[in-house]
This record gives C-alpha cells, sequence and structure tokens, in this order.
C-alpha cells in the first residue's frame, strides 16, 4: 500500500509516543534572535542549549517534524531529490540512550509491516565514521548493524552493506567537518541510512556504485549523529556532559524509499501541486524533457507559500530577496514552457499547496486570501520586469556571455530563454562561456553565503544575550505605555543592535517611545534578577506570562521572570515563554537607548536601540 505523508506522520509520531518520547511543536521558519541565518534548516537547531547540557523543558526523549528552507543550492533543483522547502524529522536522546537503541528505532520504524514503512531491508545501505587521529572507528555502529542485520536474515559485510567513510562523510556539526568547527561547537560521528532503488549504476560517475555514489541509485533517507563532543579552543575534543542523539530523516525522502520510488516529486506532498503546474504551462510531467522546469515551478511556489505564510514579503534583503528569487525564476520557468501562460493559473498552484498541507500548516480558505495577494502583486510587478528585459535584450546587437548573465541577474532570464531569443537573431551564444561566468558568480555567492548559513549557528555573545534579555524589558515596557493592544511580531538581534517589531492599535509617538526608554533603563538600573522556571503552559498563562503569539508551544514551558524569584513569579516585572539564553541579573546589560522608530505596516512598528 502506497503510503502519503499524512500517514507517515502519524506512524512516527506513534511510534515514538510508544517510545515514551515527547513530541515538540517546530521552532519558527523564520528564526527569531538568530541573525547567522535567514531560515531554519535543520530539526536541531532550537535543541542547541539542550546538546550542550540544558535541560529541555518537555524531557530527555524528545521527537518533532520539522518545516525547513535551504536555498544554498537552489541551483540544485530541477533533479529528483532536491527541493528547498522540506520536512525534517526528527527525534533526541539528551543523555538517556545511545548508539544501539538509536540505531535498532529507526531500523525497526524503516522495516517493521505495522508500526513502521513496512520497508524491505535488503534495500537498506548503511554507512558509519571510519575514525581520524581524535576519534577512533565506530565499532559500536558497525556491530549494531552487523546485529540488526543478521536478525532479518542478511548478513552485512564491512565495505558493502556497511561501508565506512571519513569525517567529510561521516561526521556531523552545524559548521562540518571537526576542522571546520569553531570552539564550542557540539558534533560528533554519524549513521547514515540508504535506501537502494532498481536500476544500472552509470560508470560516468565511477567504476564502483556505493552509498555515496552520486548515480541515483541510493538516496540516504535519515542520519543519526552522536552528539558527544565539543570542540574546544585548542583545536581537540572534550566530550560534552551527556552522551546525546540527534536524529534526521527527510519526510519527502523517506515518503519515496517506502513507495519504492526515486523521484520525491511523484509523493503526495507535490503531486496535486504538480497537476496545476502541468494546467498552466500547459505541458506533461510525464515528459522527460519538461521535467526539471516543472520541478523548479513546483519547489518554488510551494516554499515562497510557506515562507509569505511566515510574515515575510517580497524585498530586495534578506528573507524577503529570497521569497522574491523563488517566485521569480519560478514565473520565468513558466514562460519558458508556455510563452501564453495565463497569471490567473497560478492561484490553482497556491491553492493546491494550502490544500497538500490543509490542517497542519495551514488553513486553506483563511490563508488563501493572505497569501495570494502577496504572490499577486510581485507576479505584476515582473510581469513589468520582464518585458523590459525583453525589450533591452531586442536592442543589442550582439550578446557576449557577461551581458547574458547580467541579464538574467537583473531580469531572472535564464540563459536558455536569452541564447533562444538570440538564435532567431541568428546569434549564437556558447553554453560554456556563459556556465563560466555562472560558476564564477556562484563561488562567490557561496563564499558570502556561508558566513550566513553557517549551520545556523545563533550568535551567543555576550552582547546579543544582553540584547535578547532588553528585548522584554522592551515589550513590557511597550505594555505599561500602550496598553494591551501591544503583540510582539518578532525580534532580531546582532552584536551590535537589537530590532523588536511589534503591533499597536495605536501608533506611538515620540514622547511615548522616550517614556519606553526611561523604564527599559530605570529596570536595568534597579539591578533586577533575571531568572526561569519550566512549568505547565496552562500555570505559565494563569500567572500571566506573554508569549509570541506565532509560536506553538509544547505542554511544558520555560517562562523567564525578571524583578522576582521563583516564589513570587507573579509579581515579577516581566514575564516571558522563552528558551533564553539571557543575563543573570539586568544591571549587566548597561544603558539601551532607543536609536530609531519607524511604521512597517498597518499597525506594525519597528524598534531599533542598542
Amino acid at each position: 500500500m502506497k503510503i502519503g505523508h499524512k500517514k507517515l506522520r502519524q506512524l512516527y509520531s506513534a511510534f515514538f509516543n510508544e517510545l515514551d518520547h515527547a513530541q515538540v511543536p517546530p521552532s519558527h521558519l523564520v528564526p527569531q534572535d538568530d541573525p547567522t541565518t535567514l531560515f531554519t534548516g535543520s530539526g536541531m537547531q532550537q535543541f542547541v542549549p539542550n546538546l550542550l547540557g540544558v535541560a529541555h523543558p518537555l524531557g530527555d526523549k524528545l521527537f518533532d517534524i520539522q518545516p525547513c528552507v535551504r536555498v544554498q543550492d537552489i541551483e540544485e533543483v530541477g533533479d529528483n531529490r532536491h527541493d528547498t522547502f522540506f520536512e525534517m524529522m526528527g527525534n533526541w536522546s539528551l543523555g538517556d540512550y545511545f548508539k544501539k537503541e538509536q540505531l535498532r528505532n529507526f531500523f525497526t520504524f524503516l522495516t517493521h509491516t505495522e508500526k513502521g514503512l513496512g520497508i524491505d531491508p535488503n534495500r537498506l545501505y548503511v554507512t558509519v565514521f571510519e575514525g581520524n587521529d581524535q576519534v577512533a572507528r565506530d565499532e559500536v555502529s558497525i556491530e549494531t548493524w552487523k546485529t540488526l542485520f543478521d536478525e532479518v536474515g542478511i548478513k552485512a559485510e564491512v565495505g558493502d552493506r556497511i561501508r565506512m567513510y571519513p569525517a567529510n562523510k561521516n561526521w556531523w556539526s552545524r559548521a562540518g567537518e571537526p576542522d571546520k568547527m569553531p570552539a564550542g561547537e557540539p558534533g560528533g560521528p554519524d549513521s547514515e541510512v540508504f535506501y537502494k532503488f532498481d536500476g544500472e549504476h552509470d560508470p560516468a560517475f565511477g567504476k564502483e556504485c556505493h552509498q555515496n555514489c552520486d548515480c541515483g541509485l541510493f538516496l540516504e533517507i535519515g542520519n543519526s549523529v552522536f552528539m558527544m563532543y565539543k570542540k574546544v579552543s585548542d583545536g581537540t575534543f572534550e566530550e560534552l556532559p551527556k552522551k546525546n542523539v540527534d536524529f534526521g530523516g527527510g519526510l519527502e525522502r523517506l515518503l519515496a524509499a517506502a513507495q519504492n520510488d526515486p523521484d520525491i516529486f511523484n509523493t503526495d506532498v507535490f503531486s496535486t501541486i504538480m497537476k496545476a503546474v502541468e494546467k498552466a504551462t500547459n505541458h506533461s510531467y510525464d515528459v522527460e524533457t519538461c521535467k526539471p522546469a516543472l520541478r523548479i515551478i513546483t519547489d518554488h511556489l510551494k516554499t515562497a507559500v510557506f515562507i509569505i505564510k511566515n510574515g515575510v514579503t517580497p524585498s530586495n534583503k534578506e528573507q524577503g530577496y529570497v521569497l522574491r528569487r523563488l517566485l521569480r525564476r519560478a514565473l520565468v520557468k513558466m514562460r519558458a514552457l508556455n510563452k501564453n501562460y495565463s497569471i490567473d493559473s497560478i492561484e490553482p498552484i497556491i491553492e493546491e499547496v494550502l490544500k497538500t498541507y490543509d490542517d497542519i500548516y495551514f488553513e486553506t480558505t483563511k490563508d488563501l486570501k493572505e497569501i495570494l495577494p502577496v504572490v499577486m502583486d510581485e507576479v505584476a510587478k515582473f510581469q513589468k520586469t520582464l518585458e523590459r528585459g525583453l525589450k533591452e535584450l531586442d536592442t543589442l546587437k550582439s550578446v557576449d556571455a557577461k551581458q547574458a548573465f547580467d541579464l538574467y541577474q537583473t531580469y531572472g532570464f535564464p540563459f536558455e530563454i536569452t541564447q533562444e531569443l538570440l538564435a532567431e537573431k541568428g546569434i549564437h551564444l556558447s553554453q560554456e562561456d556563459y556556465d563560466k561566468e555562472f560558476a564564477s558568480h556562484k563561488e562567490k555567492s557561496r563564499s558570502s553565503a556561508d558566513q550566513k548559513f553557517k549551520g545556523g549557528l545563533a550568535d551567543k555573545s555576550e552582547q546579543t544575550v544582553k540584547y535578547h534579555t532588553a528585548t522584554h524589558l522592551i515589550h513590557q515596557a511597550l505594555f505599561d505605555v500602550m496598553g494591551n493592544s501591544v503583540r510582539q511580531e518578532g525580534s532580531n538581534i546582532t552584536a551590535v543592535r537589537l530590532r523588536f517589531d511589534f503591533y499597536c492599535a495605536a501608533k506611538p509617538t515620540e514622547e511615548d517611545i522616550k517614556k519606553v526608554e526611561t523604564i527599559v533603563n530605570s529596570h536595568i538600573t534597579s539591578a533586577l534578577p533575571v531568572g526561569f522556571k519550566i512549568m505547565p503552559k496552562e500555570e505559565a498563562q494563569t500567572l500571566g506570562a506573554r508569549s509570541f503569539f506565532k509560536e506553538k508551544y509544547p505542554d511544558q514551558v520555560k517562562v523567564y521572570f525578571i524583578g522576582a524569584d521563583e516564589d513570587t513569579i507573579r509579581e515579577a516585572y516581566s514575564k516571558e515563554f522563552c528558551g533564553g539564553p539571557h543575563v543573570a541579573n539586568t544591571s549587566e546589560i548597561g544603558k539601551i537607548e532607543i536609536e530609531r522608530f519607524k511604521k512597517i505596516g498597518s499597525n506594525m512598528f519597528r524598534i531599533y536601540a542598542k
């Protein structure tokens, strides 16, 4: 029986509930208070403090399904397994169980015909860490895999079904290999599971096919990271206080394996959206040459919907730029397939995205009214830009590779459209020269992006911790001055300033903002203690703790309070649901100055302070 994504979610939740794991709500797709990454790109980002030793309010055994966006390799989208929006299914042990139990749990989930996916174990292959000069070969994982395969009648040999790889393949940290890890970063060896599809090995990818071969026969479907080390300043590793498990498996890839189809776009998280794209472009997904463009359109519009749902609008900066690029790239591909496509055909595509995830992330009718206008406004703008680009191309008597790439950068023209239009004029444009220009730009972009996307590491410097605590004071001071209509909309903190966005029924005056600043600094000079307590969510709400309305919270929450102790939380000046980190006393913050205040939307305002 073909497993759909809703059934997969049910199986995964039931499996880990039976193993006494608590389900953690997914974190926000656009991270709060983390200036180092544009989007949540892995399931473990919210658990970094816990992997380093901080107790989690829900206990030591956890699982979740986390929506993620990764756009570093956007140019890879178009094949059968890359996408920019995906969901990561994860489970964690924070010092409870370790390697043997984790590998058995995942193997059982994959192969069990009732509790799991019922995958034929003969199709499963695994990898382990081969060791280096600091960390030994992962013998425990090797022996565990031998035992697990033996129990289902499969003799697993090292070098075949069990393959060893160096750190560039079987070591995981958010910063990459051990030598790339900064001091304080957690990491460890991992063990990956691959599904092998039917087919013949393509010798263009090497003489031998193996788990990490790029020929397409193998698909990684899960990675158990044994998070047991922390990099220290002298470049060596020390063991963490607890040996942790950090597992991640792509929902889309698990679906592909469950139905023995290497194309993730044939799973039901894409298939109905794809049908709407086929209709809009008047091209069939059954035609091999059409598949790359149809995949790009389907993926990019889906990702755009999720980004917009998280409060982002198209712009030339940060998340807004990513959204704009996704929408425009999808539209250019639509035009490449069908020059006469109708703008109205985009609405059914957006609606199918919402329907696919209805009651999971969206309320289709309500969200369509909010998301569609954002998409259509950008489409209308881009149509004019596209026409200008066409006119500019028409005026050029000759076009070299650099000019062609500039057209792509400025107007979103893909090379194939430029090449096709020039061919009509009898002008030949070299694919090789264009590829060189593209590769040069990609390398520059990647170098820049590496700093921004470096594993999603939040800046936990002393200054950002101070600013994080200051946002709590600003939040409460706004209530003091403006009343109960105030609602936090988000924040962004760097080492040089804090930004706080909020909703308010009335626009604050300059005098109001000055009052807020005065109140904040008075509580800083009062040297108020800062603490936290883990408690039931209902109790926290009864105490009047404030929360970020866009977030979903578990039944047990961490509440940070300012100006009280655990016995007098109700009288605290500020009480908020928050994961931290914070200073221990407000006097550590230092004077806060509100530098700028501006309106950013209907009853939406932004404060910049330092």
